[in-house]
Protein backbone atom coordinates (compact mmCIF):
# COMPACT_ATOMS: atom_id res chain seq x y z
CA UNK A 1 0.00 0.00 0.00
CA UNK A 2 1.39 3.25 -1.43
CA UNK A 3 1.74 6.42 1.10
CA UNK A 4 -1.55 8.86 0.43
CA UNK A 5 -1.10 12.40 -0.26
CA UNK A 6 -1.58 14.08 3.33
CA UNK A 7 -5.31 14.69 3.36
CA UNK A 8 -7.83 14.69 0.55
CA UNK A 9 -7.34 17.71 -2.00
CA UNK A 10 -10.00 20.48 -2.98
CA UNK A 11 -12.72 19.36 -5.52
CA UNK A 12 -11.44 22.02 -7.76
CA UNK A 13 -7.91 20.06 -8.33
CA UNK A 14 -9.94 16.77 -8.72
CA UNK A 15 -12.29 18.58 -11.49
CA UNK A 16 -9.26 20.09 -13.10
CA UNK A 17 -8.06 16.32 -13.31
CA UNK A 18 -11.25 14.56 -14.42
CA UNK A 19 -11.52 17.40 -17.51
CA UNK A 20 -8.55 15.67 -19.01
CA UNK A 21 -11.04 12.66 -19.86
CA UNK A 22 -12.69 15.00 -22.45
CA UNK A 23 -9.27 15.29 -24.03
CA UNK A 24 -8.82 11.94 -23.81
CA UNK A 25 -12.06 10.50 -25.06
CA UNK A 26 -12.37 13.39 -27.83
CA UNK A 27 -9.39 11.62 -29.65
CA UNK A 28 -11.12 8.20 -28.82
CA UNK A 29 -14.46 8.98 -30.51
CA UNK A 30 -12.81 10.04 -33.51
CA UNK A 31 -10.69 7.07 -33.78
CA UNK A 32 -13.83 4.54 -33.53
CA UNK A 33 -15.62 7.04 -35.97
CA UNK A 34 -13.31 7.73 -38.33
CA UNK A 35 -10.05 5.54 -38.80
CA UNK A 36 -11.58 2.79 -40.26
CA UNK A 37 -13.36 4.46 -42.64
CA UNK A 38 -9.90 6.25 -43.50
CA UNK A 39 -7.65 3.30 -43.42
CA UNK A 40 -9.89 1.89 -46.08
CA UNK A 41 -9.30 4.88 -48.53
CA UNK A 42 -5.57 4.28 -47.90
CA UNK A 43 -6.13 0.69 -49.64
CA UNK A 44 -6.76 -1.83 -46.56
CA UNK A 45 -8.97 -3.76 -47.64
CA UNK A 46 -12.37 -4.12 -45.57
CA UNK A 47 -11.38 -7.86 -43.82
CA UNK A 48 -8.35 -6.57 -42.75
CA UNK A 49 -9.15 -3.02 -41.14
CA UNK A 50 -10.05 -5.43 -38.06
CA UNK A 51 -6.55 -6.57 -37.52
CA UNK A 52 -5.28 -3.26 -37.18
CA UNK A 53 -7.55 -2.76 -34.24
CA UNK A 54 -5.94 -5.59 -32.54
CA UNK A 55 -3.80 -3.00 -30.16
CA UNK A 56 -6.54 -1.77 -28.50
CA UNK A 57 -7.03 -4.90 -26.68
CA UNK A 58 -3.77 -5.86 -26.49
CA UNK A 59 -2.48 -2.39 -25.10
CA UNK A 60 -5.01 -2.73 -22.56
CA UNK A 61 -4.14 -6.31 -21.42
CA UNK A 62 -0.64 -5.32 -21.13
CA UNK A 63 -0.05 -1.63 -21.23
CA UNK A 64 -2.57 -0.19 -18.45
CA UNK A 65 -0.89 -2.93 -15.84
CA UNK A 66 2.46 -2.23 -17.00
CA UNK A 67 2.32 1.21 -16.94
CA UNK A 68 -0.11 1.34 -13.65
CA UNK A 69 2.66 -0.51 -11.71
CA UNK A 70 5.45 1.08 -12.76
CA UNK A 71 3.65 5.03 -11.96
CA UNK A 72 2.78 3.63 -8.43
CA UNK A 73 6.31 2.99 -7.92
CA UNK A 74 7.75 6.40 -9.80
CA UNK A 75 10.30 8.21 -7.24
CA UNK A 76 10.24 11.28 -9.63
CA UNK A 77 10.59 14.08 -8.22
CA UNK A 78 7.70 15.59 -10.27
CA UNK A 79 5.48 13.12 -8.62
CA UNK A 80 3.94 9.65 -9.71
CA UNK A 81 1.46 10.57 -12.34
CA UNK A 82 2.68 13.64 -13.40
CA UNK A 83 5.58 12.26 -15.61
CA UNK A 84 3.02 9.54 -17.35
CA UNK A 85 0.47 11.96 -18.17
CA UNK A 86 3.06 14.06 -19.80
CA UNK A 87 4.74 11.18 -21.78
CA UNK A 88 1.59 10.31 -22.77
CA UNK A 89 -0.06 13.23 -23.85
CA UNK A 90 3.48 14.18 -26.23
CA UNK A 91 3.02 10.22 -27.72
CA UNK A 92 -0.98 11.08 -28.66
CA UNK A 93 0.07 14.28 -30.38
CA UNK A 94 3.03 12.15 -32.51
CA UNK A 95 -0.11 9.47 -33.25
CA UNK A 96 -2.40 12.06 -34.33
CA UNK A 97 0.12 13.61 -36.52
CA UNK A 98 1.21 10.62 -38.00
CA UNK A 99 -2.04 9.18 -38.85
CA UNK A 100 -3.43 12.35 -40.27
CA UNK A 101 -0.36 13.59 -42.51
CA UNK A 102 -0.11 8.98 -43.58
CA UNK A 103 -1.34 9.85 -46.98
CA UNK A 104 0.92 12.82 -47.91
CA UNK A 105 4.31 11.20 -46.08
CA UNK A 106 3.21 7.82 -47.76
CA UNK A 107 3.18 9.88 -50.86
CA UNK A 108 6.57 12.02 -50.42
CA UNK A 109 8.17 8.87 -49.99
CA UNK A 110 6.91 7.56 -53.15
CA UNK A 111 3.27 5.98 -53.20
CA UNK A 112 1.74 5.90 -56.54
CA UNK A 113 -1.64 7.58 -56.20
CA UNK A 114 -3.13 5.77 -59.04
CA UNK A 115 -3.05 2.47 -57.18
CA UNK A 116 -5.38 1.32 -55.19
CA UNK A 117 -3.14 0.51 -52.19
CA UNK A 118 -0.60 2.67 -50.74
CA UNK A 119 1.88 0.59 -48.88
CA UNK A 120 4.11 3.35 -47.49
CA UNK A 121 0.85 5.25 -46.07
CA UNK A 122 -0.31 2.23 -45.00
CA UNK A 123 2.45 1.46 -43.17
CA UNK A 124 2.74 5.35 -41.32
CA UNK A 125 -0.78 4.89 -40.34
CA UNK A 126 -0.88 1.16 -38.55
CA UNK A 127 2.64 2.28 -37.00
CA UNK A 128 0.44 6.33 -35.74
CA UNK A 129 -2.72 4.18 -35.22
CA UNK A 130 -0.72 1.69 -32.31
CA UNK A 131 1.21 4.78 -30.53
CA UNK A 132 -2.11 6.24 -30.12
CA UNK A 133 -3.51 3.09 -28.56
CA UNK A 134 -0.71 2.81 -26.66
CA UNK A 135 -0.77 6.37 -25.42
CA UNK A 136 -4.39 6.88 -24.97
CA UNK A 137 -3.66 3.76 -22.33
CA UNK A 138 -1.08 5.06 -20.58
CA UNK A 139 -2.90 8.18 -20.10
CA UNK A 140 -5.77 6.41 -18.70
CA UNK A 141 -4.44 4.62 -15.70
CA UNK A 142 -2.53 7.16 -13.91
CA UNK A 143 -5.17 9.58 -14.85
CA UNK A 144 -7.49 7.63 -12.24
CA UNK A 145 -4.61 7.09 -10.47
CA UNK A 146 -4.31 10.74 -9.62
CA UNK A 147 -7.68 11.28 -8.65
CA UNK A 148 -7.76 8.43 -6.05
CA UNK A 149 -4.13 10.23 -4.32
CA UNK A 150 -5.84 13.55 -4.84
CA UNK A 151 -9.17 12.22 -2.40
CA UNK A 152 -6.51 10.47 -0.53
CA UNK A 153 -8.99 7.63 1.15
CA UNK A 154 -11.94 10.06 1.41
CA UNK A 155 -14.87 8.37 0.49
CA UNK A 156 -17.49 11.51 -0.65
CA UNK A 157 -14.64 13.10 -2.68
CA UNK A 158 -13.27 9.65 -4.70
CA UNK A 159 -17.26 9.19 -5.56
CA UNK A 160 -17.44 12.74 -6.79
CA UNK A 161 -13.81 12.28 -8.48
CA UNK A 162 -15.11 9.44 -10.44
CA UNK A 163 -18.55 11.15 -11.34
CA UNK A 164 -16.68 14.05 -13.01
CA UNK A 165 -14.08 11.40 -14.43
CA UNK A 166 -17.67 9.93 -16.66
CA UNK A 167 -19.25 13.06 -16.95
CA UNK A 168 -16.15 14.42 -19.10
CA UNK A 169 -15.88 11.28 -20.82
CA UNK A 170 -19.11 12.04 -21.83
CA UNK A 171 -18.65 15.50 -22.91
CA UNK A 172 -15.05 14.56 -24.77
CA UNK A 173 -17.04 11.90 -26.77
CA UNK A 174 -20.00 14.01 -27.51
CA UNK A 175 -17.56 16.87 -29.09
CA UNK A 176 -15.32 13.90 -30.77
CA UNK A 177 -18.32 12.46 -32.59
CA UNK A 178 -20.04 16.38 -33.52
CA UNK A 179 -17.01 16.93 -34.94
CA UNK A 180 -16.48 13.52 -36.92
CA UNK A 181 -20.09 14.22 -38.34
CA UNK A 182 -19.25 17.56 -39.31
CA UNK A 183 -17.87 17.55 -43.21
CA UNK A 184 -16.90 21.04 -43.86
CA UNK A 185 -14.60 21.51 -40.55
CA UNK A 186 -11.43 21.35 -43.16
CA UNK A 187 -12.75 24.72 -44.58
CA UNK A 188 -10.81 26.11 -40.84
CA UNK A 189 -7.80 24.73 -42.12
CA UNK A 190 -7.14 25.01 -46.15
CA UNK A 191 -3.82 23.58 -46.75
CA UNK A 192 -5.27 20.21 -44.95
CA UNK A 193 -6.59 19.27 -48.09
CA UNK A 194 -3.67 18.28 -50.81
CA UNK A 195 -3.14 15.75 -53.45
CA UNK A 196 -2.92 13.05 -51.54
CA UNK A 197 -5.50 13.87 -48.96
CA UNK A 198 -9.01 14.26 -50.37
CA UNK A 199 -11.75 15.94 -48.24
CA UNK A 200 -12.46 13.47 -45.77
CA UNK A 201 -8.39 13.17 -45.04
CA UNK A 202 -8.31 16.56 -44.75
CA UNK A 203 -11.29 16.66 -42.04
CA UNK A 204 -9.75 14.15 -40.38
CA UNK A 205 -6.79 16.09 -40.23
CA UNK A 206 -8.71 18.77 -39.18
CA UNK A 207 -10.54 17.21 -35.91
CA UNK A 208 -7.20 16.09 -34.87
CA UNK A 209 -5.88 19.10 -34.87
CA UNK A 210 -8.22 20.04 -32.40
CA UNK A 211 -8.29 17.00 -30.76
CA UNK A 212 -4.28 18.07 -30.04
CA UNK A 213 -5.22 21.35 -28.97
CA UNK A 214 -7.53 20.29 -26.20
CA UNK A 215 -5.15 17.67 -24.88
CA UNK A 216 -2.57 20.11 -24.34
CA UNK A 217 -4.37 22.68 -22.96
CA UNK A 218 -6.10 20.30 -20.11
CA UNK A 219 -2.71 18.60 -19.72
CA UNK A 220 -0.71 22.18 -19.40
CA UNK A 221 -3.14 23.00 -17.14
CA UNK A 222 -3.08 19.77 -15.08
CA UNK A 223 0.90 19.80 -14.99
CA UNK A 224 1.26 23.47 -13.80
CA UNK A 225 -1.15 23.91 -11.25
CA UNK A 226 -2.47 20.26 -9.60
CA UNK A 227 0.97 19.71 -7.39
CA UNK A 228 2.17 15.57 -5.93
CA UNK A 229 4.31 15.07 -3.16
CA UNK A 230 6.90 13.07 -4.88
CA UNK A 231 6.81 9.34 -3.51
CA UNK A 232 9.38 7.61 -0.93
CA UNK A 233 8.83 3.85 -0.47
CA UNK A 234 9.36 2.02 2.52
CA UNK A 235 12.78 0.21 2.40
CA UNK A 236 11.70 -3.00 3.14
CA UNK A 237 8.86 -2.69 0.69
CA UNK A 238 11.62 -1.68 -1.92
CA UNK A 239 13.46 -4.84 -1.51
CA UNK A 240 10.93 -6.71 -2.38
CA UNK A 241 9.82 -5.00 -5.00
CA UNK A 242 13.54 -4.71 -6.94
CA UNK A 243 13.12 -8.53 -6.83
CA UNK A 244 10.31 -8.92 -9.44
CA UNK A 245 9.69 -7.49 -12.40
CA UNK A 246 6.52 -5.52 -13.31
CA UNK A 247 5.56 -8.21 -15.58
CA UNK A 248 6.21 -10.74 -13.08
CA UNK A 249 4.65 -8.91 -10.11
CA UNK A 250 1.09 -8.47 -12.52
CA UNK A 251 0.83 -12.18 -13.77
CA UNK A 252 1.20 -13.56 -10.23
CA UNK A 253 -1.71 -10.84 -8.96
CA UNK A 254 -3.61 -11.88 -12.15
CA UNK A 255 -3.09 -15.96 -11.74
CA UNK A 256 -4.12 -15.59 -7.65
CA UNK A 257 -7.14 -13.38 -8.61
CA UNK A 258 -8.45 -16.00 -11.25
CA UNK A 259 -8.14 -18.74 -8.50
CA UNK A 260 -10.15 -17.36 -6.32
CA UNK A 261 -12.89 -17.08 -8.17
CA UNK A 262 -16.20 -18.69 -7.68
CA UNK A 263 -18.57 -20.35 -9.93
CA UNK A 264 -20.61 -17.07 -10.34
CA UNK A 265 -18.12 -14.84 -10.95
CA UNK A 266 -17.02 -16.89 -13.80
CA UNK A 267 -20.34 -16.97 -15.22
CA UNK A 268 -20.13 -13.40 -15.25
CA UNK A 269 -17.29 -12.53 -16.91
CA UNK A 270 -18.27 -15.48 -19.38
CA UNK A 271 -21.36 -13.22 -20.61
CA UNK A 272 -19.31 -10.43 -20.32
CA UNK A 273 -16.69 -11.83 -22.63
CA UNK A 274 -19.18 -12.56 -25.06
CA UNK A 275 -20.73 -9.46 -24.63
CA UNK A 276 -17.91 -7.20 -25.82
CA UNK A 277 -17.53 -9.83 -28.39
CA UNK A 278 -20.84 -8.10 -29.88
CA UNK A 279 -19.12 -4.67 -29.01
CA UNK A 280 -16.30 -4.62 -30.79
CA UNK A 281 -17.32 -4.97 -34.08
CA UNK A 282 -19.85 -2.28 -33.12
CA UNK A 283 -17.46 0.21 -32.43
CA UNK A 284 -14.83 -0.90 -35.37
CA UNK A 285 -17.62 -0.86 -37.91
CA UNK A 286 -20.74 1.42 -36.91
CA UNK A 287 -19.91 4.01 -39.29
CA UNK A 288 -18.51 1.66 -42.30
CA UNK A 289 -21.73 0.31 -41.95
CA UNK A 290 -23.93 3.48 -42.24
CA UNK A 291 -21.73 4.34 -44.98
CA UNK A 292 -21.70 0.75 -47.00
CA UNK A 293 -24.66 -0.91 -46.14
CA UNK A 294 -27.30 1.85 -45.38
CA UNK A 295 -26.06 4.89 -47.14
CA UNK A 296 -24.93 2.30 -50.46
CA UNK A 297 -21.90 3.80 -51.00
CA UNK A 298 -18.31 2.63 -51.36
CA UNK A 299 -15.20 3.63 -50.20
CA UNK A 300 -14.21 7.30 -51.43
CA UNK A 301 -17.44 7.86 -52.83
CA UNK A 302 -19.53 10.41 -51.85
CA UNK A 303 -22.51 8.43 -50.60
CA UNK A 304 -19.98 6.49 -48.33
CA UNK A 305 -18.84 9.70 -46.71
CA UNK A 306 -22.45 10.73 -45.70
CA UNK A 307 -23.12 7.66 -44.36
CA UNK A 308 -19.98 7.83 -42.27
CA UNK A 309 -20.55 11.80 -41.06
CA UNK A 310 -24.40 10.37 -40.52
CA UNK A 311 -23.05 7.82 -38.47
CA UNK A 312 -20.86 10.03 -36.40
CA UNK A 313 -24.13 11.69 -35.63
CA UNK A 314 -25.55 8.51 -34.74
CA UNK A 315 -22.45 8.60 -32.16
CA UNK A 316 -23.29 11.10 -30.30
CA UNK A 317 -26.48 10.74 -29.53
CA UNK A 318 -25.08 7.29 -28.14
CA UNK A 319 -23.06 9.37 -25.88
CA UNK A 320 -25.81 11.86 -24.50
CA UNK A 321 -27.78 8.92 -24.03
CA UNK A 322 -25.27 7.14 -22.32
CA UNK A 323 -24.23 10.39 -20.38
CA UNK A 324 -27.79 10.35 -18.78
CA UNK A 325 -27.77 6.54 -18.53
CA UNK A 326 -24.76 6.87 -16.46
CA UNK A 327 -26.51 9.06 -13.71
CA UNK A 328 -29.86 7.18 -13.99
CA UNK A 329 -28.55 3.54 -13.33
CA UNK A 330 -28.69 3.27 -9.71
CA UNK A 331 -32.11 4.50 -9.43
CA UNK A 332 -33.19 2.52 -12.35
CA UNK A 333 -31.45 -0.69 -10.26
CA UNK A 334 -34.03 0.02 -7.66
CA UNK A 335 -36.83 0.16 -10.19
CA UNK A 336 -36.49 -2.97 -11.60
CA UNK A 337 -35.14 -5.12 -8.47
CA UNK A 338 -31.52 -4.46 -8.57
CA UNK A 339 -28.77 -4.20 -10.15
CA UNK A 340 -28.48 -7.51 -11.51
CA UNK A 341 -31.60 -7.32 -12.89
CA UNK A 342 -30.82 -4.23 -14.73
CA UNK A 343 -27.59 -5.73 -16.20
CA UNK A 344 -29.57 -8.88 -17.53
CA UNK A 345 -32.32 -6.52 -19.19
CA UNK A 346 -29.85 -4.46 -20.91
CA UNK A 347 -28.30 -7.44 -22.58
CA UNK A 348 -31.40 -8.84 -23.83
CA UNK A 349 -31.91 -5.16 -25.31
CA UNK A 350 -27.98 -5.03 -26.87
CA UNK A 351 -29.11 -8.58 -28.47
CA UNK A 352 -32.39 -6.49 -29.88
CA UNK A 353 -30.43 -3.67 -31.21
CA UNK A 354 -27.74 -5.41 -33.04
CA UNK A 355 -30.26 -7.68 -34.38
CA UNK A 356 -31.78 -4.52 -35.99
CA UNK A 357 -28.66 -3.73 -38.21
CA UNK A 358 -29.81 -6.37 -40.41
CA UNK A 359 -33.25 -5.43 -40.82
CA UNK A 360 -32.15 -1.71 -41.41
CA UNK A 361 -29.89 -3.01 -43.86
CA UNK A 362 -32.32 -5.05 -45.66
CA UNK A 363 -35.48 -2.35 -45.75
CA UNK A 364 -32.25 0.13 -47.10
CA UNK A 365 -30.95 -2.10 -49.84
CA UNK A 366 -34.75 -3.17 -50.67
CA UNK A 367 -35.40 1.12 -51.27
CA UNK A 368 -32.13 1.34 -53.22
CA UNK A 369 -32.95 -1.40 -55.54
CA UNK A 370 -37.04 0.18 -56.04
CA UNK A 371 -35.03 3.62 -56.47
CA UNK A 372 -31.48 4.20 -57.03
CA UNK A 373 -31.80 7.99 -56.81
CA UNK A 374 -31.89 6.83 -52.85
CA UNK A 375 -28.19 5.76 -53.13
CA UNK A 376 -26.65 8.39 -50.92
CA UNK A 377 -30.03 9.83 -49.19
CA UNK A 378 -32.03 6.96 -48.07
CA UNK A 379 -35.40 7.77 -46.90
CA UNK A 380 -36.72 9.37 -43.94
CA UNK A 381 -37.61 6.48 -42.39
CA UNK A 382 -34.54 4.54 -42.50
CA UNK A 383 -32.13 7.65 -41.27
CA UNK A 384 -34.44 7.83 -38.34
CA UNK A 385 -34.61 4.24 -37.53
CA UNK A 386 -30.52 4.51 -37.64
CA UNK A 387 -30.63 7.16 -34.94
CA UNK A 388 -32.60 5.72 -32.80
CA UNK A 389 -30.76 2.21 -32.98
CA UNK A 390 -27.57 4.41 -32.06
CA UNK A 391 -29.32 6.20 -29.71
CA UNK A 392 -30.73 3.17 -27.62
CA UNK A 393 -27.53 1.28 -27.61
CA UNK A 394 -26.41 4.19 -25.16
CA UNK A 395 -28.57 2.32 -22.46
CA UNK A 396 -26.55 -0.57 -22.66
CA UNK A 397 -23.09 0.51 -22.97
CA UNK A 398 -23.75 2.82 -19.98
CA UNK A 399 -24.54 -0.93 -17.77
CA UNK A 400 -21.63 -2.81 -19.41
CA UNK A 401 -18.94 0.00 -19.00
CA UNK A 402 -19.96 1.01 -15.30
Amino acid sequence: MEEPQPGPNPLRKMILVSSMAAGIQFGWALQLSLLTPYVQTLGVPHAWASFIWLCGPISGLLVQPIVGYSSDRCQSRFGRRRPFILAGSLAVAIAVFLIGYAADIGHAAGDNLTQKTRPRAVAIFVIGFWILDVANNMLQGPCRAFLGDLAAGDEKKTKAANAFFSFFMAVGNILGYAAGSYDGLHRLFPFTETEACNVFCANLKSCFFFAIVLLVVLTTLVLITVKETPYTPKAEKETKDAEKTHFSCFCGELCLAFKGLKRPMWMLMLVTAVNWIAWFPYFLFDTDWMGREVYGGDVGQKAYDSGVHAGSLGLMLNAMVLAVMSLAIEPLGRVVGGIKWLWGIVNILLAICLGMTVLITKIAEHERLLNPALVGNPSLGIKVGSMVFFSVLGIPLAVNTL
